[in-house]
């Protein structure tokens, strides 16, 4: 069995004992699948192909799953027919060493310790190859690779290492993306059709959205007074109220409910966000908390919605004026340390970039793409505030369009979604007529009557699904979105 190394070692000059591998745990492995199909659900949480370290091992161990995930058997009989072409398996003599890797398995008790082994060796060898790489870099003094690019680039690739056993990922089979895909789908039907995504804690946007889908970015954007932040802070509380930890319809323990919270406040500072958070859940105007203006009742009120607050998993930064380099590297510490299921960034504009931009529409560009890069690495949903350009204002009707989005048309090139906060009360408010005008007062308080406590969220771009407007109560005192009662649910149970 041990002529795969004579042949490699003969391939590679005599460099193949450079790498940390075990040829025999590898054929040993194989060999216990191809006997006893059950064994490749022990340890498919483990390894994947590229754990391997013998290139046609790992196609082995490819067809080998995607026969057993098709409920199909998987031995050297069938396995034949998908490998009889491959150059690789000709050099070790064919279809007959599937054979003599079945014949040769000692047992599939120790299956798992075989895979935990190929595993180890192969996270070794990526860190030697990744050592190799930062010290070349390091070596190299150039003037467009700075040690602290280099500090963050060494990070990112570590973090990808010890969330996905590999520090660089390529191309992946169809087989694989499908997989994944039917995966969502799955827990998307699990939870009776309603969605793929985390819950926002509001209904009609969760049906309009299907929750918030992991690698997403999503773009929340409205004129000053809108009500940016409250939605952020408000979907960030119910996200982390609703934290409940277990074991996922895919087998890996995580969030099953809510999630973990990060929020990057790059305008207000953790005191006052938590003061917006704790008006929200103790339903006390935030005015009367910053003055201490409370009654006994209502400061006890306070202290227990403080009290319940305190075993939430959300994390504030206020650092001001991060660069993307360092929000993504604090992002991927908060990740390794508490777990991360959803990221807030307040807001877009106030980050900064590299410094090599020559204007600030490259650098907004930068900055965008930055954020669906943390999105797409992480695996979570990002959702990135950001200021609107003054021409909503000098416009009949108020309502944002994806145009009005401030700086650069490269925020909305990257975001899978954009939101537009719009509250037609903010703006009516400022059109009060003269008192002696009376059929004016009179529509103005009409239309006051009709706008007031509501909130619009314009879906002004949705790249998996349909664009529109959800409709929001809006309680101003307590900077509280929620769940608006239409007409024909007056009566029934509200939400």
């Amino acid at each position: 069995m041990n002529e795969i190394a004579a042949i490699r070692q003969g391939q590679e000059s005599g460099d193949s004992g450079t790498l940390p591998h075990s040829i025999e745990a590898e054929q040993q492995l194989l060999g216990a699948i191809l006997t006893n199909n059950d064994v490749y659900d022990r340890v498919a949480a483990v390894l994947q192909p590229h754990h391997f370290y013998e290139p046609v091992h790992a196609r082995i161990y490819e067809v080998a799953a995607r026969r057993i995930q098709k409920n199909a058997l998987a031995s050297p009989v069938t396995l034949k027919a998908f490998l009889e072409e491959d150059e690789g398996l000709k050099e070790l003599g064919g279809p007959a060493y599937l054979a003599r890797l079945a014949g040769a398995a000692i047992s599939s008790f120790a299956a798992r310790d075989y895979a935990q082994m190929i595993y180890d060796f192969a996270i070794r060898r990526e860190l030697i190859e990744l050592g190799h790489d930062i010290s070349a870099k390091a070596a190299r003094v150039d003037v467009d690779s700075e040690p602290k690019e280099q500090i963050v680039e060494a990070e990112q690739k570590l973090y990808k290492l010890g969330e996905q056993g590999q520090s660089e990922t390529g191309f992946q089979s169809f087989l694989r993306a499908v997989t994944d895909a039917v995966n969502v789908a799955n827990a998307a039907y699990q939870r009776g059709g309603g969605m793929a995504g985390i819950s926002t804690g509001l209904i009609d946007l969760d049906k309009k959205l299907g929750g918030l889908h992991p690698s997403d970015l999503l773009i929340l954007a409205g004129r000053p007074s809108m009500g940016k932040t409250s939605l952020a802070t408000n979907i960030a509380f119910n996200v982390a109220k609703a934290y409940k930890r277990g074991l996922r319809h895919d087998g890996v323990e995580g969030a099953v409910d809510g999630g973990v919270v990060g929020f990057f406040s790059l305008e207000m500072s953790a005191e006052q966000l938590a003061g917006r958070i704790l008006a929200e859940a103790s339903e006390i105007s935030s005015h009367k908390i910053r003055q201490g203006d409370m009654t006994e009742g209502e400061f006890r009120r306070f202290v227990e919605a403080a009290k319940q607050l305190e075993s939430c998993p959300l994390f504030i930064d206020d650092t001001p004026a991060l660069p993307i380099a360092q929000l993504a590297a604090r992002a991927r510490r908060l990740k390794r340390t508490h777990g991360l299921d959803l990221l807030i960034i307040d807001y877009l504009q106030l980050c900064r970039g590299t410094g090599k931009g020559d204007n600030r529409v490259n650098e907004i560009a930068e900055i965008s793409m930055g954020m669906k890069a943390i999105a797409k690495e992480l695996n979570i949903p990002v959702i990135a505030l950001s200021q609107l350009s003054r021409q909503v204002e000098s416009r009949e009707d108020k309502r944002p369009q994806l145009s009005d989005l401030r700086e650069s048309g490269s925020i909305e090139q990257d975001a899978d979604v954009v939101l537009f906060v719009y509250r037609g009360e903010y703006y009516k408010e400022r059109e009060k007529p003269g008192e002696d005008d009376l059929a004016s007062m009179e529509k103005w308080m009409a239309d006051m009557e009709r706008l007031h406590g509501k909130a619009e969220v314009i879906i002004g771009k949705q790249r998996h699904g349909p664009i529109g407007t959800v409709e929001l109560s809006f309680e101003s005192q307590f900077t509280r979105f929620g769940n608006l009662v239409k007409p024909y649910q007056q009566g029934a149970e509200e939400f």
